[in-house]
């Protein structure tokens, strides 16, 4: 069966390039122009994912996603003619999985999309539970974290960032939304306590911590997980002693 793919945009001339596009991919392409009815149509539909214009009449893209987003994980990818870092990090605060600013290239945008829904076929739950990105290992029954096979030391502060993140290897997660998954673990959490985590976690997963190929920044956004199954560039080393009093 063909993905679906909603798109809600509100320039038709826009939404019916997007939709020649997408259906020359061989996707099912359905196609809103304001917000009341990209939800509606979410949830009548169950579509595989939504392209997502920020400004819509009746109801905004902003709001859009902070209603979906309670009630569905489907990738969300963002269009916007806002280019303010601000702007963009609120929409990737409210759930969006990607986001692309006007104007931008439908051949582009049909590539990203094809990436989301990769992205979500890979992190499929495993039948044993256990998360993989590459040659590292999360199991969250356990609570062990494994590179090249052997057993690496994290604080329960940075087993939850990398947790959250192998869940979900190629997004790009913000400082705040990986804030939000570590509440609890740090008595005064703050977006230096997410920079600390990932400094720690490069320093026991990557081979070279100050080149990583894994836990890359995205410059002015935050942190994302990149895991090429056939890339043997993870480390093993030694168990490392605790950083955050877990």
């Amino acid at each position: 069966m063909n993905d679906k793919v909603l798109i809600a945009e509100d320039d038709l001339r826009q939404a019916e390039v997007l939709r020649m596009y997408l259906r020359a991919e061989g996707y099912e392409v359905f196609v809103v122009h304001d917000g009341r009815a990209a939800i509606d149509t979410v949830r009548r539909l169950r579509p595989q994912l939504l392209v997502l214009d920020v400004m819509m009449p009746k109801v905004d893209g902003l709001d859009v996603a902070r209603v979906l987003r309670q009630e569905t994980s489907m990738p969300m990818l963002m269009l916007t003619a806002r280019t303010s870092e601000d702007d963009l990090l609120l929409g990737l605060d409210l759930g969006a999985d990607d986001y692309m600013t006007k104007p931008y290239s439908p051949r582009e945008l049909t590539a990203r999309i094809r990436t989301l829904l990769r992205r979500v076929q890979r992190a499929a739950p495993q039948e044993d539970g256990v998360l993989r990105a590459g040659r590292i290992t999360v199991d969250p029954v356990r609570h062990e974290v494994r590179t090249g096979g052997r057993l690496v030391d994290c604080t329960p502060g940075e087993f939850t960032v990398l947790a959250t993140m192998a869940a979900e290897p190629g997004r790009v997660f913000t400082r705040q939304q990986l804030l939000e998954r570590t509440r609890g673990w740090d008595t005064m959490p703050t977006a230096r306590t997410i920079d600390m985590y990932i400094m720690n976690l490069r320093k026991k997963l990557e081979a070279d911590p100050r080149r990583p190929k894994h836990l890359t920044t995205v410059h002015g956004i935050g942190y994302k997980m990149t895991a090429d199954p056939a890339d043997d560039t993870w480390a093993t080393p030694a168990p490392a002693p605790a950083t955050d009093g877990g």
